[in-house]
């Protein structure tokens, strides 16, 4: 068998009830809930029952979500199931880089909190903006979409034939009508700006002053960075550049691959990357745990504690 990734859903991937049956069966999960509890108060009752419209909020979505994501890799670990090496999406990078033991589940919380706020404020400064995921289209010719408008930006190259663009809400609109004309097919994201883009520029430096005042440990397993598409080097110019940057998904999970990764566990809510992975790559196992029956099936292919 080769070897096994863990991979860490981000923003968008979030739903009502997400994480509630692990907190209910796995102590391990309950015990990353509580401490998230313990630093934000009210974060699991909102993962478990707060609305869509309240869990849509940045100021909330990403704490609950890293706490969701951080619960479900503890559940695995629990049951006897460990990963070599370790990615993320977007928030999820965070969610990685704390299971990969660069810092503590509660110095990573902390900052993911800040970035929440950072990331809420940079929205809130600027014109509408948006996000939408363009599909049927390469990675080459959404770059060239964008080039005709001076405010959207390829952000999330997430797999062949889909890729994310974020900006100016009115420019969005425009592109979309562009890329029906290319035959692509344009869908707005459930998210609150333009996440991954300029736009994010001021949350960018905000959190690389938070991120120069904290320590990191070398990560313990190979952890790979949206913005390189690579394992790890300086977290404080990966972290906070990540904010306003691309994320590289295809090219990461192409690079695990490469480094012997055949089996890709997704911790965290919803299969969204699950279904990334699979269009990259047909031939790796593709497994989640979110829940008694997804984590009950991970044990099943991957073997474990039942």
């Amino acid at each position: 068998m080769g070897k096994i990734a863990f991979v860490f859903a981000g923003q968008g991937a979030q739903y009502t009830g997400m994480g509630k049956e692990l907190y209910e069966s796995s102590p391990a999960a309950r015990k990353v809930f509580d401490l998230a509890d313990a630093i934000r108060p009210g974060t699991s009752n909102q993962c478990f029952s707060a609305s869509k419209e309240e869990l849509s909020r940045t100021l909330n979505t990403q704490p609950c979500l890293f706490a969701v994501d951080a619960a479900c890799a503890a559940a695995l670990t629990e049951k006897g199931i460990y990963a070599d090496s370790a990615a993320g999406f977007s928030l999820g990078e965070l969610a990685a880089a704390q299971f990969a033991g660069i810092a503590s589940f509660e110095e990573m919380f902390r900052l993911v909190i800040k970035r929440a706020q950072y990331m809420d404020d940079a929205c809130a400064s600027s014109d509408p903006t948006a996000m939408a995921a363009i599909l049927r289209l390469t990675a080459e010719q959404v770059e060239g979409v964008c080039r005709e408008f001076d405010s959207v930006y390829p952000v999330n190259y997430n797999s062949p034939g889909q890729t994310v663009v974020s900006g100016d809400a009115r420019q969005i609109d425009l592109l979309t009508a562009r890329v029906a004309e290319l035959k692509g097919r344009a869908m707005k994201l459930p998210v609150s700006g333009a996440f991954h883009s300029p736009y994010m520029h001021s949350a960018a430096e905000k959190l690389k002053g938070d991120l120069e005042s904290m320590t990191f440990a070398a990560p313990r397993i190979p952890l790979y960075a949206n913005r390189t598409a690579q394992p790890y080097g300086d977290a404080v110019q990966l972290l906070s550049e990540q904010v306003e940057n691309p994320v590289r998904w295809e090219q990461t999970v192409r690079a695990m691959i490469a480094d012997g990764v055949d089996t890709f566990v997704e911790c965290g809510a919803g299969k969204t990357l699950s279904g990334l992975i699979a269009r990259i790559d047909g031939i790796v196992k593709v497994c989640r745990a979110e829940d008694d029956a997804t984590l009950a099936d991970a044990l099943a292919k991957i073997g474990g504690e039942a």
